[in-house]
């Protein structure tokens, strides 16, 4: 009951101009977001590396973000070879590919692990440890996807299309969502995620999806409706998951980097679980001629 009033409450309060019912700061969520792709389209079709550069960058804010986080709950984690996993094994992807990130992703936990027991031993170590696979795991290995399709002759496009993808499915689902969202999705993890915004982001994504493999690709409508359908499956069980994990650490948001979005944790958390998949869907039904 206390909750239910807390909700009512603060659907029936006075909303302050240009914040929208989700709390986010419309005007400014906008130019960051616009900003943010604008410096993304120049690193890709300037020169590839300077992706590759901003991508160890954004990663390495994330793990910085997450070791704040992680430390609330007294997990604290080895951020210096996690950090310096983060550059090896995005630079491993990049330029040797898949067995290179495997291979730099594992001497990544095992150089975190070394480094924390040194640290000392004991059920603290084994917190801490496990808590450096898993953030190893979490953002490094799954960017390195990205890197995997920035590597390919046409990377650019490949890179281009996820982050659009992405893109539609989170601004599909915002905007249905607040306009016409009245169902609750999961309740009891995001309160403000609709069943109504789901369809909004599997309309925009498909769509995005289907013009994007046309006109980059000259691929089949039907390999831009299967990237849509998967990108939104893996970015709401992304968006789910990071909420869940702020939940348990009782935050509102993993930081406060970007102005209007929260941390750069608050945007990756959908596109980390979607680039293994848009990368296997694209290499087996879109290949490199």
């Amino acid at each position: 009951m206390p909750q239910n009033a807390a909700r009512l409450a603060a659907a029936s309060a006075p909303r302050t101009p240009g914040v929208s019912r989700t709390g986010r700061d419309l005007p400014v969520a906008v130019v960051v977001g616009l900003t943010l792709l604008a410096v993304v389209g120049a690193s890709l079709f300037v020169r590839k590396e300077g992706f590759l550069v901003l991508a160890v960058l954004a990663v390495g804010a994330g793990l910085w973000e997450l070791a704040q986080a992680f430390a609330r709950r007294g997990i604290h984690l080895p951020l210096l070879p996690l950090l310096v996993g983060d550059v090896g094994i995005l630079v491993s992807a990049y330029m040797a590919g898949a067995e290179a990130l495997f291979v730099a992703f594992m001497l990544t936990v095992g150089g975190a692990v070394v480094w924390r027991v040194l640290d000392g031993s004991g059920a603290p170590a084994l917190r801490d440890a496990t808590g450096a696979a898993f953030a190893a795991a979490y953002l490094p290995f799954l960017a390195g996807f990205v890197m995997l399709l920035l590597a390919q002759p046409d990377g650019a496009f490949r890179v281009l299309l996820f982050i659009l993808l992405c893109v539609a499915s989170d601004t599909g689902g915002y905007v249905v969502g607040v306009l016409i969202g009245r169902h609750p999705l999961a309740p009891s993890v995001s309160p403000k995620k609709t069943w109504e915004g789901l369809i909004g982001s599997l309309v925009l994504a498909c769509l995005v999806g289907v013009v994007g493999i046309g006109a980059m690709f000259d691929g089949a409508p039907l390999v831009g409706v299967a990237l849509g359908v998967a990108t939104v499956v893996t970015a709401s069980l992304g968006d789910l998951s990071e909420s869940l994990l702020k939940r348990d650490l009782e935050l509102k948001d993993m930081g406060s980097l970007l102005p209007g979005h929260g941390g750069l944790l608050d945007r990756l958390d959908s596109m980390l679980l979607t680039a293994p998949v848009v990368y296997l869907i694209l290499t087996v039904l879109q290949p490199v001629v």
